[in-house]
């Protein structure tokens, strides 16, 4: 494509070079540009772009686009007001809007989304409709499986994936929107069709500094709904339990339909809402009401963070057109996301859980489903990362001391700093609500060893915070490390 063509809609502020030059592709990573490439020098968190302009043109790099001059550039250089935005909008025209050939749901909250993306893959597959799927774990459409350096990618990767998935004739994609991408620009121009809110708890204030910027974020994806140029319906759904869902239900900047969903019956006019709910240590059951219809429904999830879940599914299934019996048919069949409330298999005769929570949120939620379970004990083990919202550590560490019968403090992800001062910060909370019932190991894995050693019959361990992720990031560096694994080789030694 020439590259004057991708510059209609750009706000440019100087042009040095031809603009009459054939492009082949679109890279912000100096690694990945190839010959006749536009490269993108992004400034990142820990990297200035500018610095890989000479890689990414020796890499054959035709184009720079930059937010300042680059003096004695060998290539077109173009400079531009926001080369975040910038990118977002060449990758829109270059992949010929693949968005608006897609239906496009996009799923935002603090907690449940990983968890909602793949209960509704899992429907979808079940009824044999192919679906795309971008999110914490992995990026994946057709056969193609990619992990996930980021919930939400790079807008020229984003454009690029659909672009693919468009040309294996795949009609939705659903795709986890986090805050960071919304204010960053990595979802700059795309139009979604649906949009889902699942809650909003304390996190990222580290980026955000207070809880009006973080809502302030959520709410921009359901703002960007007014910006319809398929001029088709478009849907908000919104959990109505929540504090800032009930904002967003009655926010008049929102064009769109809300779809509301409560697990309380005390609210009028809700889309559907769980009665009669019942948690069982091995399912859950409620009976759906909804504009749509009434059912029972039992599903292989345990929690009401999961019957949460599991209503936002539903409204989306409703909202992409799928009928009322064929949803609720479904459901009880829904699989969900690895590394959320996973049992390691052993034949010891106590259970270890292993799940993502890390947020105190999330953890009151994970420990209110082990309650349910009826153990004799829980031992929880819990860390925080490192360069991440601090507020929330001593309120993590209130949670779990104040659920669990025995607490191990450790490491996550530190990241760039010390883990022993993280563990000293979660500490913190245990000592404001006179809690002893704990013990700081910052070795994670000697903390896993230590409360599996420590359980006994009929206990629940719970380790919490990484999930599905196989790694420790240390410094700047990711060193292999598995929860489920380092478990499962500690219960099944010999």
């Amino acid at each position: 494509m020439i590259l004057n063509d991708l510059l209609g809609n750009i706000n440019i502020k100087k042009i040095f070079g031809k603009t009459d030059i054939d492009i082949k592709g679109l890279s912000y990573d100096s690694r990945k540009t190839e010959k006749d490439y536009i490269f993108f020098a992004l400034n990142g968190v820990h990297n200035n772009g500018l610095e890989f302009i000479p890689q990414a043109i020796s890499k054959g790099a035709i184009c720079v686009i930059s937010e300042q001059e680059i003096v004695d550039c060998k290539c077109t250089n173009i400079v531009v007001e926001n080369v975040m935005e910038t990118m977002s909008k060449v990758s829109a025209v270059f992949y010929d809007y693949p968005d608006k050939k897609l239906t496009v749901i996009g799923v935002t909250g603090t907690n449940g989304k990983t968890s909602v993306t793949y209960m509704t893959e899992s429907v979808f597959k079940n009824l044999n409709i192919d679906i795309g799927v971008i999110g914490t774990i992995s990026y994946r459409y057709a056969n193609v499986v990619i992990e996930a350096p980021n919930t939400t990618p790079q807008s020229a990767d984003l454009y690029k994936m659909m672009a693919e998935m468009v040309k294996l004739n795949i009609k939705y994609l659903i795709m986890e929107v986090s805050s960071h991408s919304i204010v960053l620009g990595r979802i700059y121009g795309i139009e979604f069709d649906i949009v889902v809110f699942t809650n909003l708890t304390q996190d990222h204030l580290d980026f955000h500094k207070t809880m009006d910027n973080y809502f302030n974020a959520k709410k921009m994806l359901f703002t960007s709904l007014h910006n319809n140029l398929k001029r088709n319906k478009k849907f908000a759904i919104i959990n109505a339990d929540d504090f800032y869902g009930e904002q967003l239900l009655e926010d008049t900047e929102i064009n769109a339909v809300k779809i509301s969903y409560s697990a309380s019956y005390k609210k009028n006019n809700l889309f559907c809402v769980a009665k009669n709910i019942v948690l069982n240590s091995n399912n859950s059951s409620f009976e759906l009401e909804s504009t749509f219809g009434v059912s029972n429904v039992c599903v292989n999830h345990v929690g009401l963070h999961n019957i949460y879940n599991i209503l936002a599914v539903f409204c989306i299934c409703i909202a992409v057109g799928l009928k009322f019996e064929t949803v609720i048919k479904q459901l009880k069949n829904i699989t969900g996301a690895p590394g959320r409330l996973e049992i390691i298999k052993s034949k010891k005769d106590f259970s270890v859980i292993v799940d993502y929570a890390h947020t105190d949120d999330a953890l009151k939620n994970i420990l209110s489903a082990i309650k349910n379970l009826k153990p004799q004990k829980i031992i929880t083990v819990f860390g925080c990362g490192g360069n991440r919202d601090k507020a929330k550590r001593p309120k993590m560490a209130k949670v779990a001391c104040s659920m669990s019968d025995f607490v191990y403090i450790t490491s996550d992800n530190p990241r760039e700093e010390d883990p022993v001062e993280i563990t000293k910060n979660v500490e913190i909370g245990a000592k404001e609500i006179n809690k002893n019932n704990y013990k700081i190991v910052v070795d994670r894995k000697q903390a896993i060893q230590e409360a599996i050693s420590k359980a006994k019959t009929n206990d629940v361990v719970l380790i919490a915070g990484k999930g599905h992720e196989n790694y420790q990031i240390v410094g700047r560096e990711k060193v292999h490390f598995d929860d489920r694994e380092i478990a499962f080789d500690i219960l099944n030694k010999n």
